[in-house]
């Protein structure tokens, strides 16, 4: 393996750049029209463009990557996050066009993604699922049948996909008809499959997953767990590790269930398994993303692994680099999502252009970012901008290390989501780390009030005053002639002919 194609954009497939570089293979970037001057673009040795700007001409393109990747003379095709990472077709075809899929296989991708094929593998293998069926449910009489067994709530979920999407909550059997006809409607939409299952709701649980690792060696492994409880619409917001709901003995025991996991679908390269842990401490099996996460730099900064290097070394062969036996959690580190949102104004999507922007820097501060000045941000694509990650060696220091980069992080031209993670720093549950996934829905109120709190007024004063003075310097400030810049023309013809 000598050349890597990216089939993605963005932050991380700067990211995976940078690893491919480390790892001493030349990276292939892809780009639609719209990306044209993306900084991934210029980050690669060779770049080919691969359509317009809608995703579905360009990186939604099966034909159009592997067209990219033959005249390149890519060997390989690392598929980052979304688009078509979790496709097993798209897997299939990289390797049936004898390219290396950077990635599980296509049979773990498909087992994975289809949820109640997930569910079945699971129980096989002794993994703790949430009560509910492990098949589709198709009439109303159906759900109600399971739900009066379970018991309300229940969950309805798609059984082709995830992300929030084809999912309702029933509390009550009125509420049955309507919740499967919206769920399969959402379903057929987004995943072309209106199939759902059902579940039952587990009251006020935390989102906390295990990253794995497999390689072609027999090893699986698991590099600990990360909190991702705090979401907007099953979309995470803020992750962080260790999560501060877990001990060593829990930690244990789900990483031993996540291994268990990747291993009943003989799992390659870098995965996470994700779980429900109820207020009791019992712990269900949720799914299975068989791809790099966005927030896996928490767990590369608390572990000190670098697990893209290691996605790229076990795609090409080698064994993982990773020696479990002295594999600790060390410190805590926060991963705040950077986006081009108003989260003021109901998280509205913003497009411009970047025309300035300054990111922190100093000890345990990271940015891993797709964006410079200059760059156009659209409608088309997700509207991540970039992620700050901290370390701190204790989750206060990491707090207070976050607030810090927060606070220089500078992006001029796009609304961005910035100020609402400001104010999750100073959020008291947070700080205790006492939350749960309800916790948008129980401080979310607060967080987005449009109020401004002192500081901002305090540091707007004191920008507007800035400001102001800058102003006045450059209307005071005489040119070489001696004249102000805002002189008559006729005071500046006089000065030169010496006459004034």
């Amino acid at each position: 393996m000598k050349r890597v194609l990216i089939a993605n954009r963005g932050e991380i497939a700067c990211r995976i750049i940078r690893a491919c570089h480390e790892e001493g293979l030349e990276a292939v970037a892809v780009f639609s029209e719209a990306d044209r001057l993306s900084p991934h673009v210029h980050a690669a040795d060779v770049a080919v463009e691969i359509g317009p700007a809608p995703s579905r001409e360009s990186y939604l393109n099966p034909d159009r990557l592997l067209d990219a990747a033959r005249v390149t003379a890519a060997d390989a095709v690392h598929p980052g996050y979304g688009f078509l990472a979790e496709r097993a077709a798209f897997a299939e075809a990289v390797t049936d066009a004898g390219l290396i899929f950077i990635g599980p296989t296509a049979d773990a991708i498909r087992s994975m993604g289809e949820k109640t094929e997930a569910r079945r593998r699971m129980e096989a293998a002794g993994v703790a699922v949430v009560p509910g069926t492990t098949g589709a449910v198709a009439s109303v009489d159906a759900i109600r049948a399971v739900a009066d067994d379970i018991g309300y709530p229940i969950m309805l979920k798609a059984a082709a996909g995830g992300g929030g999407k084809g999912m309702r909550r029933v509390d009550d059997p009125d509420a049955l008809a309507s919740a499967f006809r919206a769920a399969g409607s959402e379903a057929e939409s987004a995943f072309g499959d209106a199939a759902v299952y059902v579940e039952k709701c587990i009251e006020h649980p935390r989102h906390v997953e295990i990253q794995v690792l497999a390689d072609r060696h027999g090893r699986t492994l698991h590099l600990g767990e990360r909190e991702c409880s705090i979401q907007r619409r099953h979309q995470k917001l803020v992750e962080e590790s260790p999560s501060p709901a877990v001990s060593s003995e829990r930690r244990l025991a789900m990483g031993q269930a996540a291994v268990q996991a990747a291993q009943s679908v003989a799992y390659l390269g870098a995965g996470t398994v994700e779980f429900l842990l109820a207020p009791d401490g019992q712990f269900y099996f949720l799914e299975m993303n068989t791809r790099i996460q966005v927030e896996h730099p928490v767990t590369e900064l608390v572990y000190g692994v670098d697990l893209v290097r290691e996605q790229l070394r076990i795609a090409a062969g080698k064994p993982t680099t990773v020696d479990e036996r002295v594999l600790r959690p060390r410190g805590h580190a926060i991963e705040c999502r950077i986006t081009s949102e108003d989260p003021f104004n109901g998280f509205l999507p913003a497009t411009g252009q970047i025309e300035y922007m300054r990111v922190p820097s100093g000890p345990g501060v990271r940015w891993d970012g797709g964006i410079e000045i200059g760059s156009d941000v659209g409608m088309f694509y997700d509207p991540l901008l970039g992620k700050l990650i901290v370390w701190g060696e204790t989750r206060d220091v990491a707090i207070r290390r976050m607030r810090r980069a927060l606070d220089e992080l500078i992006i001029v031209g796009v609304p961005t989501a910035q100020g609402f993670h400001r104010r999750v720093m100073d959020e008291p549950a947070f700080v205790r780390g006492e939350y749960d996934i309800e916790y948008m829905t129980d401080h979310g109120q607060a967080l987005l009030s449009r109020a401004v709190p002192d500081r901002w007024l305090d540091r707007a004063a004191v920008a507007a005053a800035l400001a102001e003075h800058a102003s006045r310097s450059a209307r005071l400030a005489l040119a070489d002639d001696g004249t102000a810049p805002n002189a008559s023309p006729w005071l500046v013809d006089a000065r030169r002919r010496g006459l004034r």
